[in-house]
Protein backbone atom coordinates (compact mmCIF):
# COMPACT_ATOMS: atom_id res chain seq x y z
CA UNK A 1 0.00 0.00 0.00
CA UNK A 2 1.15 3.55 -0.67
CA UNK A 3 -1.41 6.19 0.39
CA UNK A 4 -0.64 9.88 0.93
CA UNK A 5 2.90 11.15 1.38
CA UNK A 6 1.99 14.26 3.39
CA UNK A 7 -0.86 14.75 5.86
CA UNK A 8 -1.89 18.28 6.83
CA UNK A 9 -4.02 18.45 9.97
CA UNK A 10 -6.21 21.55 10.25
CA UNK A 11 -6.56 22.25 13.97
CA UNK A 12 -9.44 24.24 15.46
CA UNK A 13 -7.84 24.08 18.92
CA UNK A 14 -10.58 21.86 20.38
CA UNK A 15 -8.76 19.02 22.11
CA UNK A 16 -11.33 16.35 21.26
CA UNK A 17 -11.36 17.28 17.57
CA UNK A 18 -7.59 17.49 17.26
CA UNK A 19 -7.21 14.19 19.10
CA UNK A 20 -9.38 12.46 16.48
CA UNK A 21 -7.38 13.92 13.59
CA UNK A 22 -4.08 13.04 15.24
CA UNK A 23 -5.23 9.48 15.79
CA UNK A 24 -6.06 8.94 12.12
CA UNK A 25 -2.83 10.70 11.06
CA UNK A 26 -0.78 8.54 13.45
CA UNK A 27 -1.94 5.36 11.74
CA UNK A 28 -1.75 6.83 8.24
CA UNK A 29 1.90 7.64 8.93
CA UNK A 30 2.52 4.09 10.12
CA UNK A 31 0.79 2.54 7.14
CA UNK A 32 2.10 4.82 4.40
CA UNK A 33 5.18 6.47 5.89
CA UNK A 34 3.55 9.87 5.43
CA UNK A 35 4.89 13.06 6.99
CA UNK A 36 2.40 14.89 9.23
CA UNK A 37 2.11 18.66 9.68
CA UNK A 38 -0.39 20.43 11.94
CA UNK A 39 -1.61 23.96 11.22
CA UNK A 40 -3.82 26.21 13.34
CA UNK A 41 -6.90 27.82 11.80
CA UNK A 42 -7.09 31.62 11.53
CA UNK A 43 -9.03 33.29 14.32
CA UNK A 44 -12.19 34.94 13.02
CA UNK A 45 -14.35 37.38 15.04
CA UNK A 46 -18.03 36.58 15.60
CA UNK A 47 -19.82 37.92 12.51
CA UNK A 48 -16.91 37.21 10.14
CA UNK A 49 -16.82 33.64 11.46
CA UNK A 50 -20.55 33.20 10.88
CA UNK A 51 -20.39 34.58 7.34
CA UNK A 52 -17.33 32.50 6.39
CA UNK A 53 -18.32 29.17 7.95
CA UNK A 54 -22.10 29.24 7.71
CA UNK A 55 -22.82 31.22 4.54
CA UNK A 56 -19.88 31.42 2.13
CA UNK A 57 -18.61 27.91 2.89
CA UNK A 58 -21.55 26.46 0.93
CA UNK A 59 -19.81 27.54 -2.29
CA UNK A 60 -17.01 25.04 -1.62
CA UNK A 61 -19.36 22.14 -2.32
CA UNK A 62 -19.07 22.89 -6.06
CA UNK A 63 -15.36 21.98 -6.09
CA UNK A 64 -14.22 25.05 -8.01
CA UNK A 65 -10.52 25.86 -7.48
CA UNK A 66 -10.83 29.61 -7.99
CA UNK A 67 -13.88 29.80 -5.74
CA UNK A 68 -11.93 27.92 -3.06
CA UNK A 69 -9.02 30.33 -3.37
CA UNK A 70 -11.39 33.29 -3.08
CA UNK A 71 -13.03 31.75 -0.01
CA UNK A 72 -9.63 31.35 1.67
CA UNK A 73 -8.72 34.97 0.92
CA UNK A 74 -12.01 36.23 2.37
CA UNK A 75 -11.81 33.94 5.42
CA UNK A 76 -8.32 34.74 6.64
CA UNK A 77 -6.88 31.63 5.04
CA UNK A 78 -4.27 33.23 2.74
CA UNK A 79 -1.51 32.82 5.33
CA UNK A 80 -2.62 29.24 5.85
CA UNK A 81 -2.37 28.55 2.12
CA UNK A 82 1.11 30.09 2.09
CA UNK A 83 2.19 27.74 4.89
CA UNK A 84 0.86 24.73 2.99
CA UNK A 85 2.67 25.73 -0.20
CA UNK A 86 5.88 26.18 1.81
CA UNK A 87 5.49 22.68 3.27
CA UNK A 88 5.05 21.18 -0.19
CA UNK A 89 8.07 23.03 -1.57
CA UNK A 90 10.27 22.08 1.38
CA UNK A 91 9.27 18.41 1.23
CA UNK A 92 9.30 18.27 -2.58
CA UNK A 93 5.77 16.88 -2.48
CA UNK A 94 3.11 17.36 -5.17
CA UNK A 95 -0.43 18.36 -4.22
CA UNK A 96 -1.80 15.06 -5.50
CA UNK A 97 0.16 13.26 -2.74
CA UNK A 98 -1.35 15.34 0.08
CA UNK A 99 -4.28 14.63 2.36
CA UNK A 100 -5.90 17.60 4.14
CA UNK A 101 -7.42 16.19 7.33
CA UNK A 102 -9.84 17.97 9.64
CA UNK A 103 -12.33 17.24 12.42
CA UNK A 104 -15.31 19.42 13.25
CA UNK A 105 -17.42 21.93 11.37
CA UNK A 106 -15.01 24.86 11.79
CA UNK A 107 -11.96 23.11 10.36
CA UNK A 108 -13.74 21.24 7.56
CA UNK A 109 -14.17 24.20 5.13
CA UNK A 110 -10.48 25.11 5.44
CA UNK A 111 -9.41 21.52 4.78
CA UNK A 112 -11.70 21.25 1.77
CA UNK A 113 -10.68 24.63 0.32
CA UNK A 114 -6.97 23.93 0.69
CA UNK A 115 -7.35 20.54 -0.97
CA UNK A 116 -9.21 22.09 -3.90
CA UNK A 117 -6.60 24.81 -4.41
CA UNK A 118 -3.50 22.59 -4.31
CA UNK A 119 -5.06 19.54 -5.98
CA UNK A 120 -4.96 17.40 -2.83
CA UNK A 121 -7.48 15.02 -1.26
CA UNK A 122 -9.70 15.98 1.68
CA UNK A 123 -10.83 14.00 4.71
CA UNK A 124 -13.27 15.01 7.44
CA UNK A 125 -13.87 13.36 10.79
CA UNK A 126 -17.52 13.74 11.83
CA UNK A 127 -20.18 15.37 9.66
CA UNK A 128 -19.61 19.11 8.99
CA UNK A 129 -22.82 20.99 9.77
CA UNK A 130 -22.94 23.12 6.58
CA UNK A 131 -21.02 21.13 3.98
CA UNK A 132 -22.08 17.61 4.90
CA UNK A 133 -19.87 14.70 3.81
CA UNK A 134 -20.49 14.64 0.04
CA UNK A 135 -17.77 17.14 -1.07
CA UNK A 136 -15.01 15.24 0.76
CA UNK A 137 -12.94 12.38 -0.64
CA UNK A 138 -13.05 10.64 2.75
CA UNK A 139 -15.51 11.05 5.62
CA UNK A 140 -15.09 9.20 8.92
CA UNK A 141 -18.48 9.39 10.62
CA UNK A 142 -19.87 7.72 13.77
CA UNK A 143 -22.75 5.33 13.20
CA UNK A 144 -24.89 7.21 15.74
CA UNK A 145 -24.90 10.16 13.30
CA UNK A 146 -26.75 7.92 10.81
CA UNK A 147 -24.43 8.80 7.91
CA UNK A 148 -26.07 6.58 5.32
CA UNK A 149 -24.18 4.55 2.74
CA UNK A 150 -21.73 6.19 0.34
CA UNK A 151 -18.40 5.20 -1.16
CA UNK A 152 -16.63 8.09 0.59
CA UNK A 153 -17.97 7.30 4.09
CA UNK A 154 -16.35 5.09 6.71
CA UNK A 155 -18.73 4.47 9.65
CA UNK A 156 -17.29 4.13 13.15
CA UNK A 157 -18.80 2.88 16.40
CA UNK A 158 -17.01 5.45 18.55
CA UNK A 159 -14.56 8.30 18.07
CA UNK A 160 -11.12 7.81 16.49
CA UNK A 161 -8.40 8.84 18.92
CA UNK A 162 -4.65 9.06 19.38
CA UNK A 163 -4.36 6.37 22.07
CA UNK A 164 -1.17 4.43 21.29
CA UNK A 165 -1.26 1.16 23.22
CA UNK A 166 2.47 0.66 22.74
CA UNK A 167 3.20 3.90 24.63
CA UNK A 168 0.73 3.55 27.51
CA UNK A 169 3.19 1.82 29.84
CA UNK A 170 5.58 4.77 29.54
CA UNK A 171 2.73 7.23 30.09
CA UNK A 172 1.64 5.42 33.26
CA UNK A 173 5.19 5.32 34.58
CA UNK A 174 5.42 9.10 34.20
CA UNK A 175 2.01 9.61 35.84
CA UNK A 176 2.78 7.29 38.76
CA UNK A 177 6.11 9.00 39.31
CA UNK A 178 4.18 12.23 39.85
CA UNK A 179 1.30 10.60 41.75
CA UNK A 180 2.67 7.38 43.31
CA UNK A 181 -0.02 4.78 44.07
CA UNK A 182 -0.47 3.54 47.62
CA UNK A 183 -2.25 0.38 46.50
CA UNK A 184 -1.52 -2.31 43.92
CA UNK A 185 -5.09 -1.77 42.64
CA UNK A 186 -5.74 1.46 40.72
CA UNK A 187 -9.01 2.61 39.20
CA UNK A 188 -9.35 5.38 36.63
CA UNK A 189 -12.32 7.75 36.57
CA UNK A 190 -12.93 9.92 33.49
CA UNK A 191 -15.52 12.63 34.18
CA UNK A 192 -17.20 14.51 31.36
CA UNK A 193 -19.55 17.42 31.85
CA UNK A 194 -22.53 19.47 30.78
CA UNK A 195 -23.79 19.64 27.20
CA UNK A 196 -27.10 19.91 25.37
CA UNK A 197 -28.25 16.49 26.61
CA UNK A 198 -26.45 15.70 29.86
CA UNK A 199 -25.65 17.38 33.17
CA UNK A 200 -22.91 16.42 35.59
CA UNK A 201 -24.14 18.36 38.62
CA UNK A 202 -22.46 18.92 42.00
CA UNK A 203 -25.25 16.86 43.58
CA UNK A 204 -24.62 13.99 41.17
CA UNK A 205 -20.88 14.12 41.94
CA UNK A 206 -21.52 14.06 45.68
CA UNK A 207 -23.87 11.07 45.44
CA UNK A 208 -22.59 8.95 42.55
CA UNK A 209 -18.86 9.57 42.76
CA UNK A 210 -19.22 9.36 46.53
CA UNK A 211 -20.62 5.83 46.08
CA UNK A 212 -17.73 4.92 43.81
CA UNK A 213 -15.20 6.31 46.30
CA UNK A 214 -16.72 4.23 49.11
CA UNK A 215 -16.56 1.18 46.84
CA UNK A 216 -12.86 1.94 46.25
CA UNK A 217 -12.32 2.13 50.01
CA UNK A 218 -13.77 -1.35 50.44
CA UNK A 219 -11.72 -2.68 47.51
CA UNK A 220 -8.57 -0.94 48.82
CA UNK A 221 -8.14 0.76 45.44
CA UNK A 222 -6.58 4.10 44.55
CA UNK A 223 -8.66 6.48 42.42
CA UNK A 224 -7.06 8.43 39.57
CA UNK A 225 -9.57 11.04 38.42
CA UNK A 226 -9.59 13.57 35.59
CA UNK A 227 -12.27 15.98 34.43
CA UNK A 228 -12.95 17.44 30.98
CA UNK A 229 -13.21 20.99 29.71
CA UNK A 230 -17.02 20.59 29.93
CA UNK A 231 -16.99 19.82 33.66
CA UNK A 232 -18.62 22.73 35.49
CA UNK A 233 -16.84 24.64 38.26
CA UNK A 234 -19.48 23.40 40.70
CA UNK A 235 -18.89 19.76 39.77
CA UNK A 236 -15.13 20.22 40.09
CA UNK A 237 -15.55 21.81 43.52
CA UNK A 238 -17.71 18.85 44.58
CA UNK A 239 -14.93 16.50 43.46
CA UNK A 240 -12.37 18.49 45.46
CA UNK A 241 -14.60 18.24 48.54
CA UNK A 242 -14.92 14.47 48.08
CA UNK A 243 -11.17 14.09 47.64
CA UNK A 244 -10.58 16.02 50.86
CA UNK A 245 -13.02 13.79 52.74
CA UNK A 246 -12.26 10.35 51.30
CA UNK A 247 -8.56 9.37 51.14
CA UNK A 248 -8.77 7.01 48.13
CA UNK A 249 -8.34 9.92 45.67
CA UNK A 250 -4.69 9.51 44.71
CA UNK A 251 -4.95 12.01 41.87
CA UNK A 252 -7.60 14.61 41.03
CA UNK A 253 -6.64 16.31 37.78
CA UNK A 254 -8.87 19.28 36.93
CA UNK A 255 -8.96 20.15 33.22
CA UNK A 256 -9.84 23.75 34.07
CA UNK A 257 -6.54 24.15 35.94
CA UNK A 258 -4.08 22.26 33.72
CA UNK A 259 -4.09 21.78 29.90
CA UNK A 260 -2.05 18.56 30.09
CA UNK A 261 -3.70 15.25 29.24
CA UNK A 262 -3.42 12.59 31.97
CA UNK A 263 -5.74 10.09 30.23
CA UNK A 264 -2.98 8.00 28.55
CA UNK A 265 -1.25 7.59 31.91
CA UNK A 266 -4.51 6.58 33.58
CA UNK A 267 -5.25 4.07 30.81
CA UNK A 268 -1.76 2.63 31.05
CA UNK A 269 -1.66 2.23 34.83
CA UNK A 270 -5.19 1.45 36.02
CA UNK A 271 -6.87 -1.92 36.16
CA UNK A 272 -10.40 -0.61 35.64
CA UNK A 273 -11.81 2.49 33.96
CA UNK A 274 -15.05 4.24 34.89
CA UNK A 275 -16.40 6.86 32.48
CA UNK A 276 -19.44 9.12 32.46
CA UNK A 277 -21.87 8.33 29.66
CA UNK A 278 -21.78 11.82 28.14
CA UNK A 279 -18.22 11.52 26.79
CA UNK A 280 -18.05 9.48 23.58
CA UNK A 281 -14.38 10.37 23.21
CA UNK A 282 -13.39 9.16 26.68
CA UNK A 283 -15.35 5.90 26.32
CA UNK A 284 -13.71 5.34 22.92
CA UNK A 285 -10.22 6.03 24.28
CA UNK A 286 -10.67 3.54 27.11
CA UNK A 287 -12.05 0.89 24.74
CA UNK A 288 -9.11 1.48 22.38
CA UNK A 289 -6.76 0.84 25.31
CA UNK A 290 -8.38 -2.57 25.74
CA UNK A 291 -10.78 -1.88 28.59
CA UNK A 292 -14.33 -3.03 29.09
CA UNK A 293 -15.40 0.44 30.19
CA UNK A 294 -17.65 0.83 33.22
CA UNK A 295 -20.33 3.38 32.27
CA UNK A 296 -21.53 5.88 34.88
CA UNK A 297 -24.99 7.25 34.07
CA UNK A 298 -25.42 10.99 34.68
CA UNK A 299 -28.31 13.44 34.79
CA UNK A 300 -30.36 14.27 31.69
CA UNK A 301 -31.37 17.79 30.72
CA UNK A 302 -35.08 18.31 31.54
CA UNK A 303 -37.57 20.14 29.34
CA UNK A 304 -39.57 19.82 26.16
CA UNK A 305 -36.59 18.63 24.15
CA UNK A 306 -36.09 15.62 26.41
CA UNK A 307 -39.80 14.74 26.11
CA UNK A 308 -39.57 14.87 22.31
CA UNK A 309 -36.39 12.77 22.33
CA UNK A 310 -38.11 10.14 24.48
CA UNK A 311 -41.16 10.13 22.20
CA UNK A 312 -38.99 9.67 19.12
CA UNK A 313 -37.08 6.86 20.86
CA UNK A 314 -40.38 5.11 21.67
CA UNK A 315 -41.49 5.33 18.03
CA UNK A 316 -38.15 3.89 16.89
CA UNK A 317 -38.46 0.98 19.36
CA UNK A 318 -41.97 0.32 18.03
CA UNK A 319 -40.53 0.41 14.49
CA UNK A 320 -42.79 3.29 13.54
CA UNK A 321 -39.70 5.34 12.65
CA UNK A 322 -36.29 4.28 11.25
CA UNK A 323 -33.32 4.20 13.62
CA UNK A 324 -31.75 7.23 11.93
CA UNK A 325 -34.46 9.45 13.47
CA UNK A 326 -33.02 9.00 16.96
CA UNK A 327 -31.55 12.23 18.31
CA UNK A 328 -30.15 13.67 21.50
CA UNK A 329 -29.51 11.39 24.49
CA UNK A 330 -31.35 8.33 23.03
CA UNK A 331 -28.96 8.38 20.08
CA UNK A 332 -25.97 8.15 22.43
CA UNK A 333 -27.77 5.50 24.50
CA UNK A 334 -28.00 3.38 21.35
CA UNK A 335 -24.28 3.86 20.73
CA UNK A 336 -23.42 2.71 24.25
CA UNK A 337 -25.64 -0.33 23.80
CA UNK A 338 -23.54 -1.20 20.74
CA UNK A 339 -20.41 -0.86 22.87
CA UNK A 340 -21.94 -3.23 25.43
CA UNK A 341 -23.05 -5.74 22.79
CA UNK A 342 -19.48 -5.89 21.46
CA UNK A 343 -18.07 -6.46 24.95
CA UNK A 344 -16.43 -3.02 25.07
CA UNK A 345 -18.49 -1.55 27.91
CA UNK A 346 -20.61 -2.53 30.91
CA UNK A 347 -22.69 -0.70 33.50
CA UNK A 348 -20.86 0.52 36.60
CA UNK A 349 -22.10 -0.86 39.94
CA UNK A 350 -25.29 0.92 40.88
CA UNK A 351 -26.12 1.97 37.29
CA UNK A 352 -29.00 0.77 35.17
CA UNK A 353 -28.95 -2.90 34.28
CA UNK A 354 -26.62 -5.58 35.58
CA UNK A 355 -23.05 -4.53 36.28
CA UNK A 356 -20.62 -6.78 34.44
CA UNK A 357 -16.90 -7.23 34.89
CA UNK A 358 -14.69 -4.37 33.75
CA UNK A 359 -10.89 -4.54 33.71
CA UNK A 360 -8.43 -4.33 30.85
CA UNK A 361 -8.74 -7.16 28.33
CA UNK A 362 -5.56 -6.08 26.57
CA UNK A 363 -6.99 -7.27 23.25
CA UNK A 364 -6.36 -4.07 21.26
CA UNK A 365 -8.93 -5.25 18.71
CA UNK A 366 -10.95 -2.02 18.87
CA UNK A 367 -9.15 0.86 17.17
CA UNK A 368 -11.24 3.18 15.02
CA UNK A 369 -8.30 5.41 14.02
CA UNK A 370 -6.24 2.46 12.81
CA UNK A 371 -9.12 0.93 10.86
CA UNK A 372 -10.17 4.27 9.31
CA UNK A 373 -6.57 4.95 8.25
CA UNK A 374 -6.32 1.51 6.65
CA UNK A 375 -9.54 2.24 4.73
CA UNK A 376 -8.16 5.57 3.46
CA UNK A 377 -4.96 3.90 2.23
CA UNK A 378 -6.90 1.12 0.48
CA UNK A 379 -9.22 3.61 -1.22
CA UNK A 380 -6.31 5.91 -2.08
CA UNK A 381 -4.56 3.12 -3.94
CA UNK A 382 -7.69 1.63 -5.47
CA UNK A 383 -8.66 4.97 -7.00
CA UNK A 384 -5.14 5.74 -8.11
CA UNK A 385 -4.77 8.94 -6.07
CA UNK A 386 -1.28 10.35 -6.30
CA UNK A 387 -0.52 8.47 -9.55
CA UNK A 388 0.93 10.44 -12.47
Amino acid sequence: MSGPKTIIILSDGIRGHVNQSRGVALWLARLSGAMTCELELPILPGMARFVALKLRARRLAKGNKEAARGWLENSGGSVLLGKVLHILEKSNCAGRDVLCLSAGSSAAPFGLALAQVIGARSATVMTPSVLGTEPFDFAIVPVHDAPGRAANIYPTLGAPNAVDVEKLAGESEALFTRYPPRSSLCWGLLVGGDDANYRVSPGWVKERIGQLAELAVRAKADLYVTTSRRTSPGAEQALVALADRIPVFRMLFLASKDPANPVPGILGGCREIFCTEDSVSMVSEAATAGFKVRILRVGKRPGVKRVLQSATSWLVRKRALPHRFLWGAPRFDAMLENFKEKGLATEAPGSEGNAGKGENTGSGSFNEARDAAAWIVREWDRKGYGAL
